[in-house]
């Protein structure tokens, strides 16, 4: 029996304001390359899981914690374009690096890392589509993302300077995968 591994997928939505960044962090039906291997996430995937604890992290690295479910400063739903999210960033070294580089447009998107349990994939040839996972991670992530439509954003009080460095951060066309 092969051991399972943990895999990881990015997309590149953000949108930032304030101490929170929201967006997606992963889209239905977008397309992402994966070696010879084409894949997409099938409406749903991500249902069951979302009752469990997930941390959100910078760059996959556990050693840096942005956020998790369990204390509510990570907010997950699953709404008709995917799996949105809303994180309140803390004040910490990696909380205000995620924050500065999300003012300067400089982040490349969201991640997740998630494992397939048993009858959560579907392919046909070379083209895999995921129709369950389990989530454990999401992670803002600074340079590319596996799929193209995913969203960070920073949310705040809404005021005239804050207005002025509000930006979206939509990378599209971007189709690299994380090594």
């Amino acid at each position: 029996m092969a051991a399972v591994t943990l895999e990881r997928r990015a997309f590149a939505e953000i949108r930032a304001s304030g101490r929170r960044i929201e967006g997606y962090a992963a889209t239905f039906g977008a397309v992402a390359q994966i070696g010879s291997i084409t894949e997409t996430i099938a409406p749903g995937a991500f249902r069951s899981t979302l009752a469990g604890d997930v941390v959100a992290l910078l760059d996959h690295d556990a050693g840096k914690v942005l956020g998790r479910t369990r204390s509510g400063t990570l907010r997950l739903s699953e709404d008709s374009k995917g799996l949105a999210f809303s994180l309140d960033l803390p004040d910490t070294q990696a909380g205000r690096d995620v924050l500065a580089l999300a003012e300067r447009n400089d982040l490349g998107g969201m991640s997740f890392g998630f494992m397939v349990p048993k009858g959560g994939e579907a392919w046909n040839g070379e083209r895999r589509t995921l129709l369950a996972v389990d989530l454990h991670e999401i992670s803002v992530v600074s340079a590319w993302p596996a799929y193209p439509d995913t969203s960070l954003a920073l949310r705040g009080r809404v005021t005239p300077q804050a207005e002025r460095r509000r930006r979206a951060i939509i990378l599209a066309g971007v189709n690299h995968a994380i090594r």
